[in-house]
């Protein structure tokens, strides 16, 4: 029921990732049931009747409330227990499930992510972590928003739990991390990012250095490739807004020049389309929480479905708190209790 296209888009999508997907996948679609079956039986008769044959792998399963964009976080999770998202994520907390994607309030996913999956051990906030493109391969960038101020040690965590991804999502055996910042010079940035780089030269991981933001489009700085790169929500976000805006501008430059139909222009540069990512998982949490954009197509939809099915086919989250506790030193490594 989430998203500024819900529900026909969540539902489109998540009829075309089951067509997409061998016959022993299953979807809970959780929502105000009338409304969901209306939908969902106006395109296996329309749009995509093509489809119709996935009806028996889908389920139906009733939430009455609805947590809308504008509401609060916290409001929407004590006054709205009812509602899609908070039903969605018990599924997944109760083993029901085994992974959640939403286009709907951000803040209320993550808030509700935290009570009901709760983070691993030796975390204090989970982060958003999203593929940006590059000239070369895809890197994973967080946090995209869910933290808009963060601490060094929060910069460390995001950096552990970013190496876990590129290393069981992206298949990067050694992920190199870069602390973005203003510049390559290990004293450049605020205190956090400063405070940062110096336990980051400690911490046990690939860790490059700072990267500057022209480094991403290439997808390497002068130390090499990079596969993660670590930043607070605030600097994020804006990062990741403004790259979601070069992509249509580069097709609509290059179709105007070349004297090309946009759409085909848009074909080859299909890795600047965001819907090809579909969503980002909430890194941290125990279990698989997949945010999706508030424009999600179902195309960005039936992709979100897919890094969700990555996600816990991979091991991610279980892999993330094994990583986490094998970081945090025993009480015998410096000889004193903790």
């Amino acid at each position: 029921m989430g998203g500024d296209f819900a529900p026909r888009a969540p539902i489109a999508g998540a009829v075309q990732a089951l067509g997409a997907l061998p016959p022993d996948h299953h979807i809970a679609l959780v929502g105000q049931t009338a409304v969901v079956e209306a939908e969902l039986a106006s395109l296996l008769t329309g749009e995509l009747s093509a489809l119709a044959a996935v009806r028996p792998r889908i389920s139906v399963v009733e939430a009455p409330e609805v947590i809308a964009m504008t509401d609060k976080p916290s409001v929407a999770l004590r006054g709205k227990t009812n509602s899609s998202m908070v039903v969605g994520l018990k599924l997944v907390a109760e083993g029901a499930a085994h992974a959640f994607v939403s286009a709907g309030n951000t803040g209320a996913q993550m808030a509700a992510s935290l009570v009901l999956l709760r983070l691993h051990p030796g975390l204090t906030r989970p982060a958003i972590g999203t593929i940006f493109p590059t000239a070369q391969q895809p890197l994973l960038v967080l946090d995209v928003g869910a933290n808009v101020d963060c601490s060094a040690e929060e910069l460390v965590q995001f950096a552990r739990i970013g190496t876990v991804y590129a290393r069981t999502l992206l298949e990067r055996e050694n992920p190199a991390v870069g602390l973005l910042s203003i510049g390559e010079e290990p004293e450049k940035g605020n205190l956090a990012v400063k405070d940062a780089h110096q336990r980051l030269r400690s911490a046990g991981l690939n860790f490059i250095g700072n990267v500057e933001g022209r480094d991403l489009p290439r997808g390497s700085c002068d130390r090499g490739p990079i596969d993660v790169v670590v930043c607070d929500g605030f600097t994020g976000n804006v990062l990741l807004k403004f790259y979601e805006s070069i992509g249509p501008m580069l097709i609509g430059k290059v179709s105007t020049v070349a004297g090309l139909d946009p759409r085909q222009v848009a074909g080859s540069l299909k890795e600047l389309d965001v819907d090809e990512y579909g969503g980002a998982p909430l890194l941290g949490v125990r279990g698989v929480s997949i945010i999706s954009h508030g424009k999600s197509s179902p195309k960005a939809i039936k992709n979100a479905i897919g890094v969700a099915l990555r996600a816990w086919e991979t091991g991610m989250t279980d892999e993330i708190g094994r990583r986490l506790a094998e970081s945090v030193p025993s009480p015998s490594a410096n000889g004193t209790a903790s």
